[in-house]
């Protein structure tokens, strides 16, 4: 039997342009939220480690990104009272729940990686 959404009733089906797994599956298939979870997947991280550990991202996607995590309950934010302020990420249960299939995806990609670039380099001949 399929998921029934909530808000709708509905089947849940990304396939389904209406329906809000679509957006859900748009977001967690960005390259900055696999990685921010992956990188998260090892414990919880400063903001300013996860912009070390995920180089090429902008302060703004990074910023953005987190929020979008917080508020679909990928990650919780902890603000310590120090100064500076340090803020501390930390995947939830959710979240931990989508490192697995992120992590296997990631394996995968290294692992095929000279294929995939050998199959270009036919394509562009």
């Amino acid at each position: 039997m399929r998921n029934l959404v909530e808000s709708s009733g509905l089947p849940a089906d990304v396939y389904s342009a209406e329906c809000p797994t679509r957006q859900v599956l748009n977001h967690i298939a960005g390259k900055w939220t696999i990685l921010i979870v992956d990188a998260l997947a090892d414990g919880t991280m400063r903001y300013t480690d996860l912009g070390r550990r995920i180089e090429g991202v902008s302060q703004k996607m990074l910023t953005q990104t987190l929020r979008q995590l917080e508020a679909d309950g990928f990650l919780t934010r902890t603000v310590h009272p120090t100064v500076p302020p340090r803020v501390d990420y930390e995947l939830t249960d959710l979240g931990r729940s989508l490192a697995g299939p992120i992590a296997a995806l990631r394996e995968w990609t290294e692992a095929h990686i000279n294929e995939i670039e050998r199959a270009r380099r036919r394509a562009h001949c």
